[in-house]
């Protein structure tokens, strides 16, 4: 019964660690580290985005929130098919976030399984 619990207690599910991997994306994106988010980015990602629009499309749009205040989950959803992307596995995960200079935010962050096994970002929205 021991043995049950231990593995029930440090078995991730694909929510777990496709969030795990994601918020330490959005650490990068945090930091204004963005050529380094599009180089940990999901290889869907970086045939759809060119490193350098990425880099000028994020600094454009996070640059004016200002600094993170606070991040809260909301959601997180497994799913096998998203609208215009290939079948694969991927987590949809919902952020109430809160910035210096915009209070009231949502933030979409979708990472998927890439070929070399490994969670990573396969886009990233916010609203």
């Amino acid at each position: 019964m021991l043995t049950l619990l231990i593995v029930l207690f440090f078995t991730q599910g694909p929510e777990d660690a496709a969030q795990k991997n994601a918020e330490a994306w959005l650490e990068l994106v945090d930091e204004g580290r963005y050529v380094e988010s599009w180089d940990e980015a999901a290889s869907l990602f970086q045939k759809a985005v060119k490193k350098e629009d990425w880099k000028r499309t994020i600094a454009s749009t996070r640059e004016p929130l200002g600094a993170l205040v606070s991040r809260t989950v909301t959601s997180r959803t497994y799913t096998d098919t998203l609208p215009g992307a290939p079948d694969g596995r991927y987590v949809v995960i919902q952020y109430d976030t809160k910035f210096a200079n915009k209070k009231t935010a949502v933030e979409t962050i979708t990472p998927m399984m890439d070929p070399d096994g490994k969670w990573r970002v396969s886009g990233y929205f916010i609203r």
